[in-house]
């Protein structure tokens, strides 16, 4: 789009036109997460707060299991603002050790439960964790580690913990009795991990502000390298109450909870706001896109939420006439969704009985996951809708902070209260995407390209950072290449993202070897193992290239557009 349309955008206040009168400003209560989640015990005590495998646990028995993990952290030592990490997938210890780290004062650091001991060890360094919780299949790779690090107990669950027991009875038969622990004294299985709250008799929950440090979330900034999100009370209340106004969930309605919670949308959307009106959350630890009939036929969710990919394992599904109608909410994010597929599943929704339409969220880690969204009434095509509740987005010419007229891209700015407080120990990368503009706000500038119409809307274009979306992951090529070139055999490499068929694309590697070694399977398998132990499995190359030289531009910089394009003319080439 072309700078030489000057037209204003609308002074139409969206918030005023889209949501109720009554909730175009929201008053944010000075109180921590617990604290929140708490009032829907209060009105809902014998509701469903989520269900695992078959187990339903109610709000008033949840919060006793959250009073009594807080108690055992005591009981083992923790003390007010210490950083305790979960490492593990979606499964009922997570979320009651979230709300129990809350309530005692401390900050909760969230892991992908498959990143690699390398990962791992930069995750527990950022934040300076002293205590885990791991699930068993993870433990190893932490007690690989374990002198690097400040930790001093390390508690361990496993899949069917809090499964009915048959269910329990069968895992332990498929898989549970192949698990053997490590030997460590800082090891603590779950349950020995509760009868320690036995040993603690004082006052246990601690009072923080609104303000105060919460959450450690993950992302890689604008150079890929991971960055330590921090994010406060306030920011997970926020987008709470906001989502609430702008989807309007009512009490007792289902989610499938697919989306990790190691990922802001899945901790933020699926969990915090989802709780805190008073919804019944159906955990899923691994999701296999095979399973989606039946956790549709056994759970009938009203809301499914997640990113573009899952949505086409929906399209592959069989299901019979009706069998959706259960189907009342569906809200895609992490990723661009493509307005064919969005058309495709808006059809399929409709044939089987749901009068949903695919609602398409927008937001980043920084902001707590979710900051646009767009309206059933307004759904156009690349429009990401319009901000939540106070929140509040501006299109600025890149490398500026001038705003630009509107049908004009620029770089997608963001003001609120979700915006997060900083990157632990990055001052410099903070500042770059923390920026105070001319009217004293900071502003979180988020390195994607869109623009906005005359009347307001958002519209998505692309990411102004060199990131590959796989699957609705992150993955950054400068910190797959940081990895590769530590291995002796590699002189240089370079990673670009390349199309893939379910997971939109994936990294490729391109390497180039130092003098002596060959390009041949010995030398590709010990890269490849190299990359195993420092990467996760969602950021592993899936393909890697042997190359004598890599194109470069007249300045000497790797021309990863010529890549780009060698790649897609193979591709060609082939069909």
């Amino acid at each position: 789009m072309k700078e030489s349309k000057k037209k204003k955008i609308s002074n139409i206040n969206l918030i005023d036109k889209y949501y109720p009168e009554l909730y175009s400003h929201l008053e944010y209560p000075n109180e921590m997460i617990y604290e929140h989640f708490l009032k829907t015990t209060i009105d809902h005590p014998n509701y469903i707060a989520y269900e695992y495998f078959g187990r339903e646990v109610t709000y008033q028995k949840f919060v006793e299991q959250i009073a009594l993990c807080a108690k055992a952290l005591k009981g083992i030592g923790t003390l007010e603002d210490e950083v305790i990490t979960i490492c593990t997938p979606n499964m009922p210890e997570a979320i009651i050790m979230f709300y129990a780290i809350n309530m005692i004062g401390c900050v909760a650091n969230i892991i992908h439960p498959l990143s690699s001991e390398g990962e791992i060890l930069e995750y527990l360094k950022i934040s300076n964790s002293t205590k885990i919780l791991t699930i068993d299949i993870s433990v190893e790779k932490i007690v690989n580690i374990l002198k690097e690090t400040k930790l001093t107990d390390i508690i361990v669950t496993n899949a069917s913990e809090n499964m009915k027991f048959d269910k329990k009875f069968l895992y332990w038969l498929a898989k549970g009795r192949k698990m053997h622990l490590p030997e460590s004294d800082m090891i603590i299985t779950w349950p020995e991990f509760l009868l320690k709250a036995n040993d603690y008799h004082d006052e246990y929950i601690v009072k923080k502000k609104d303000t105060d440090p919460a959450v450690i979330l993950y992302s890689g900034g604008t150079s890929g390298k991971p960055k330590g999100i921090l994010l406060s009370n306030l920011n997970f209340n926020a987008l709470a109450m906001q989502a609430k106004e702008i989807v309007m969930p009512k009490p007792k309605e289902v989610i499938l909870c697919i989306m990790p919670i190691f990922h802001g949308f899945g901790l933020g959307v699926c969990i915090h706001t989802t709780l805190s009106v008073g919804m019944k959350c159906v955990l899923i630890p691994a999701f296999s896109h095979k399973d989606f009939k039946n956790l549709i036929k056994k759970y009938h969710p009203n809301f499914l939420v997640g990113v573009p990919t899952l949505f086409e394992g929906l399209l592959d599904s069989k299901f019979k006439e009706g069998e959706l109608s259960c189907i009342t909410n569906i809200i895609s994010g992490g990723d661009a969704l493509n307005p064919e597929l969005k058309r495709r599943i808006d059809a399929f929704l409709k044939k089987h009985g749901s009068l949903a339409k695919v609602r398409v969220g927008y937001g980043l880690t920084e902001a707590t996951a979710a900051t646009c969204l767009s309206l059933p009434t307004e759904m156009r095509p690349g429009c990401i809708g319009i901000p939540f509740p106070d929140m509040e987005v501006k299109i600025v010419k890149v490398g500026t902070h001038d705003e630009v007229s509107a049908n004009v891209e620029g770089e997608i700015c963001i003001y609120g209260p979700t915006v997060m407080k900083e990157y632990i120990n990055e001052p410099k990368e903070t500042m770059q995407t923390l920026r105070k503009h001319k009217d004293g706000k900071i502003w979180l500038h988020t390195g994607d390209i869109g623009y906005k119409d005359e009347e307001g809307m958002v519209f998505f274009r692309q990411r102004l950072k060199r990131m590959i979306i796989s699957s609705g992951y992150n993955v950054y090529p400068s910190y797959i290449e940081n990895i590769i070139d530590k291995h002796p055999a590699v002189n240089f490499s370079t990673v670009i993202g390349v199309d893939h068929p379910y997971k939109v694309q994936v990294a490729k590697a391109f390497i180039v070897l130092n003098e002596g070694y060959k390009p041949n399977n010995e030398t590709l398998n010990s890269i490849k193992e190299h990359c195993a132990k420092n990467i996760a499995k969602y950021s592993l190359p899936y393909e890697y290239e042997f190359r004598e030289s890599i194109p470069k531009t007249k300045i000497g910089k790797i021309a990863f557009t010529e890549l780009e394009r060698e790649e897609k003319e193979k591709k060609n080439a082939k069909n």
